[in-house]
C-alpha cells in the first residue's frame, strides 16, 4: 500500500512560519493552546485534498484524519508522523467515530461517494480499514432519487442502534438496528424546534442524567438534543458560526465552526473559550483559499475537530488543498 498519492492541484502548502510565539497561540484561561508547528505535514507535491472530513483517535492515541483524496484516511502517531493509510477505496469519508464492540475498536463512517450502485453509504471499519458492515439506502426510508442521500454523520446509540444524518440531503436522521435494518427517521428540513437545516454532526452526549443525541444543526446555527427514540428535547446553544462537528472532554464540548472558529462550551453549554477565532471574515468558509494565506493560529473553515485524552485539539480546515492543525494545551485544567 502506498502512503501518498499525487494531487493535480499542485504543491502541498506548508504551515505558515513565524518567529513570534504569540502568533502560534490561541485560547484563554485554562484553555490556552500553542500550535504544533508542521504537525502531520505531507511531502512536497502531496496534498490532503480538501480535508472535508473528520478527525478521531483510537485507544492507543493514534490520530485518524479523513481526506478528499485517494489516500483515504491518514493514520498518524501523536507527534505527527504518518504511519499508514487505510480505507483507500473510500476517498471521501466525511465522519468518523470510534466505538468499542466486544472489546474491539471499530470506526463508524459516512461516505460522500459510494459506487454507482450505492446511492449512499455507511461503513463500519476496523482500524486497519477492513469493512465489517455496510448500509446502503433502503427503499423504506422514503425515496430513491439520485443525490438525495448525502450523509454527514453516524454514531452508535446506547442499545447498539445506528443513527445516520442525511445532512447534505433532506436533514432527516435515520435509525437502524445493530444489524443494519431500517427502523425509523426523525427531524427533517426546517427551522422550528425538532427540525434541522443541515444536521451536519452527531455525537452521543453523556454529560447529563441520560444519554442524549447531540446534533450540530449547522445552517440553523445551533446545537440540539434529541433522545434516542427521535424525540426533540431542546435546543442548547444558539448563534454559532455554522457548527460542523463536536467532541467531548469531560463536561466540555468542543465545536468546530465553518466560519473560522472553534468554541469550547461548558456543561451549561455556555462558551468558555474560543480557539483560532479568525478576524478576516472573507476567509470564513472559503474553499478557494491557499492554506498559506491563513495565519497558523486561526482557522478559515473549521470542519473536523477532535479533543484527545490530554486535551490537545485537532482541527481540519476545509479549503482547496486542506490543512490539519494540532493545538497543544499549555495548562492543565
Amino acid at each position: 500500500m502506498t502512503l501518498f498519492s499525487s494531487d493535480a492541484r499542485g504543491e502541498s502548502p506548508s504551515q505558515t512560519s513565524t518567529s513570534d510565539p504569540l502568533q502560534l497561540q490561541t485560547g484563554n484561561g485554562e484553555w490556552e493552546y500553542q500550535v504544533a508547528a508542521r504537525w502531520g505535514e505531507l511531502p512536497p507535491g502531496k496534498t490532503y485534498g480538501g480535508t472535508h472530513g473528520s478527525i478521531a483517535t483510537d485507544k492507543a492515541g493514534l490520530v485518524y484524519v479523513s481526506t478528499q483524496s485517494s489516500t483515504g484516511v491518514l493514520v498518524y502517531d501523536r507527534d505527527g508522523k504518518l504511519l499508514r493509510t487505510i480505507a483507500n477505496a473510500y476517498p471521501e469519508i466525511h465522519s468518523m467515530v470510534f466505538a468499542q464492540e466486544n472489546g474491539e475498536d471499530l470506526i463508524y463512517c459516512t461516505v460522500q461517494k459510494g459506487t454507482p450502485e450505492e446511492n449512499w453509504l455507511f461503513i463500519k471499519i476496523k482500524p486497519d480499514g477492513t469493512v465489517v458492515q455496510k448500509i446502503t439506502a433502503p427503499a423504506a426510508a422514503g425515496f430513491d432519487a439520485p443525490n438525495a442521500w448525502r450523509l454527514t454523520a453516524a454514531v452508535p446509540g446506547p442499545d447498539g442502534s445506528i443513527y445516520i444524518a442525511n445532512g447534505y440531503g433532506d436533514s432527516r436522521i435515520f435509525r437502524f438496528d445493530r444489524n443494519g435494518d431500517y427502523r425509523s427517521s426523525f427531524a427533517g428540513m426546517g427551522s422550528e424546534d425538532g427540525k434541522c437545516n443541515c444536521c451536519h454532526g452527531l455525537a452521543v452526549d453523556l454529560r447529563y442524567d441520560q444519554p442524549l443525541l447531540l446534533v450540530c444543526d449547522r445552517e440553523n446555527r445551533r446545537l440540539t438534543h434529541f433522545d434516542f427514540d427521535g424525540k426533540f428535547v431542546r435546543n442548547i446553544t444558539f448563534h454559532l458560526r455554522r457548527p460542523c462537528q463536536v467532541s467531548f472532554y469531560g463536561d466540555y464540548a468542543i465545536v468546530s465552526e465553518l466560519e473560522g472558529r472553534v468554541t469550547i462550551l461548558d456543561k451549561d453549554n455556555v462558551p468558555v473559550s474560543f480557539l483560532g477565532d479568525n478576524p478576516a471574515k472573507k476567509q470564513w468558509a472559503n474553499y478557494d483559499l491557499d492554506p498559506r494565506e491563513i495565519a497558523p493560529a486561526v482557522f478559515s473553515a473549521a470542519h473536523g475537530c477532535h479533543i484527545d485524552r490530554e486535551a490537545n485539539v485537532y482541527v481540519s480546515d476545509w479549503n482547496r488543498s486542506g490543512r490539519i492543525t494540532k493545538l497543544l494545551r499549555m495548562r492543565n485544567a
